[in-house]
């Protein structure tokens, strides 16, 4: 059973259409008891990384989500803000993130773009994968996702990269470490691709 997790950021219902079209099996949680059960946990998230961590901590699942990812290392995935609050801190803000993973959030650089209005990086962009995972399988990555996003992930180990797209600069548009997959871009707005990605989330 994969539970969404609501808690006042990113797009639940997009996200819960596409498990119901698909017929996998959901939840969607919105205090600490209904998500404590959870076997595969999704982390939606959009907007400002302080507003996130504030929402999340006030929601009252930080520590139970602490515990089933940490502790009981069920599989996690972050999607936009939603990965970028698994990092230690971003230079959005002022709020220490979740941790889960050694990397800080950075403002993209704007000097290696050559078209107004630089940023966000917003739209259809292409992925490289930069190591095999099943939860990438059948994934068309010329195609690739769809990006809304003026930050970026900077991990401090390279082995968590999953992925990298090239917006003026390559730069980190997916990690995983163990049981935790951060995505920078929106699955649930990629159409066939993000449904092949929630699909093999969902076999994992």
């Amino acid at each position: 059973m994969i539970t969404i997790l609501s808690y006042g950021s990113g797009n639940v219902n997009a996200i819960a259409n596409i498990f119901s079209k698909e017929g996998i099996p959901f939840e969607i949680a919105g205090n600490a008891n209904s998500l404590a059960n959870a076997s595969k946990v999704v982390l939606p998230g959009v907007g400002a990384f302080d507003q996130t961590m504030d929402l999340l901590n006030e929601s009252g699942m930080r520590e139970t989500l602490d515990q089933l990812v940490l502790s009981e290392r069920i599989p996690v995935l972050g999607v936009c803000v939603g990965m970028q609050v698994m990092a230690k801190r971003s230079d959005e803000g002022v709020a220490s993130g979740l941790g889960w993973i050694d990397a800080v959030v950075k403002q993209m650089d704007t000097s290696s773009l050559d078209a107004k209005p630089y940023l966000p990086h917003m739209g259809w962009n292409s992925i490289h994968q930069r190591q095999p995972h099943r939860i990438l399988d059948g994934v068309d990555e010329k195609r690739g996702f769809y990006f809304l996003h003026s930050y970026c992930f900077h991990s401090s180990d390279p082995a968590n990269i999953l992925t990298t797209t090239v917006y003026g600069q390559e730069f980190c548009s997916s990690v995983v470490a163990g049981n935790i997959f951060g995505f920078q871009f929106h699955p649930e707005k990629s159409h066939s691709n993000g449904i092949r990605l929630f699909k093999n989330f969902a076999e994992l």
